[in-house]
């Protein structure tokens, strides 16, 4: 198994995750996962969890290109796409992080604004007089 590629989506996010053999080194967008998410330290442990789960954290390298929002949906895009990879390289992996709850792509984004109202929801006040 030299490369293995899976992509991973959250809100407005889209991750592309390759994943090779290696060192447990961890690039997106060209930085370390250090430098991209900095002291976001809840993110980090988020996007590192799969690899945690397979005992996989220094045995693999992933290289990341994450497009689309902002940085907790593309962490959690980065960490879907991290599972669908591990899945795609040793299908026994799928059995740890099923239940997990890692292999499912997280649907929920935001309503959109309907006519009349001034959020997707909120009504504009109301006034008796």
């Amino acid at each position: 198994m030299a490369n293995t590629y899976a992509t991973g989506r959250r809100k407005a996010s889209v991750a592309k995750v390759w994943l090779t053999p290696g060192t447990g080194k961890i690039t997106v967008n060209g930085l370390s996962l250090d430098a991209w998410l900095g002291g976001l330290e809840a993110k980090k442990l988020r996007v590192k969890q799969p690899l945690a789960l397979t005992k996989q954290s220094e045995s693999v390298d992933i290289n990341a290109k994450t497009l689309g929002g902002g940085f907790g949906g593309q962490a959690d895009a980065l960490r879907h796409g991290i599972s669908r990879a591990l899945v795609a390289y040793d299908a026994s992996f799928r059995a740890i992080l099923k239940p997990e709850g890692m292999m499912t792509r997280d649907s929920r984004v935001v309503e959109r604004k309907k006519p009349g109202k001034r959020k997707a929801r909120r009504s504009p006040q109301f006034s008796k007089r």
